[in-house]
């Protein structure tokens, strides 16, 4: 009888199996490991070492992108962005801060405006107290105390922006002079004020009131030169009636 065949014969004792863990980081803890020490020689057959267990070259410190990486650096594209940001801020605070500067420009403006209106119309108000004092210094009324109250009245007014006007002699201005009569004169040049019958005021550059005014315009005629007499006076008329009947 055959005898069974046992695959193990022949076989010497088999050796242990060794499973070293190489990896750089400890999967549990994420921390680098320190580096092994070379193991030492020992006794027995030698065999040489797996493939898969020769150590890899660390890559390099300044080595090119991979396959499929970006050559654009994302600290370079953050920069940028933030200084596309910055300007944009920049140019909206400068013009928050020039609509603000045309806003303070035009509330001045306009309370200048108030304030000048409000004085206008009180010095308005005013303008018939100038007329009878005007009249009562043109007949002589204006005297004494009364005298050094009107001008120091009319002072005030004038310092603070009043100007009268209106005065004989100056051109007509149909903008600030309301004429309510007219005649002519050889001796004027063109349209001129030779009567004043009510005083004008100006406050500022406002038109208060106009001055009432007589107008004398240029007259392109006028009389014909007379001939001087030939020999001596020209005779009457009667006289030359009775030489022609004598």
């Amino acid at each position: 009888m055959t005898g069974r065949y046992d695959e193990t014969e022949g076989r010497g004792p088999e050796e242990p199996v060794v499973v070293r863990d190489r990896r750089r980081i400890d999967p549990l803890t994420g921390e680098i490991r320190p580096a092994a020490p070379a193991a030492e020689p020992q006794d027995g057959p030698k065999h040489a070492a797996p493939a898969e267990e020769a150590t890899e070259p660390e890559p390099a410190a300044h080595a090119g992108p991979g396959l499929g990486e970006s050559l654009v650096d994302d600290s370079v594209s953050v920069a940028t962005g933030l200084e596309k940001e910055l300007a944009e801020r920049t140019a909206d605070l400068q013009r928050l801060q020039a609509e603000y500067a045309n806003y303070r420009k035009r509330v001045d403006r306009d309370r200048e405006q108030v304030v000048v209106g409000a004085k206008a119309s009180v010095v308005g108000d005013l303008l018939p107290l100038l007329d009878d004092l005007e009249r009562a210094e043109q007949h002589g009324d204006l005297t004494g105390a009364f005298k050094a109250v009107g001008e120091k009245l009319v002072g005030s007014l004038q310092r603070s922006g009043l100007e009268p006007f209106g005065t004989e002699g100056e051109p007509f201005d149909p903008s600030v002079h309301e004429a309510v009569q007219h005649s002519t004169s050889p001796d004027v040049t063109g349209p001129t004020v030779t009567m004043v019958m009510r005083r004008g005021y100006r406050f500022g550059e406002r038109v208060l009131r106009p001055a009432m005014v007589g107008v004398t315009d240029h007259e392109p005629g006028g009389d014909a030169p007379v001939d001087p007499p030939v020999g001596g006076e020209l005779p009457l008329e009667g006289e030359l009636f009775d030489e022609n009947n004598r």
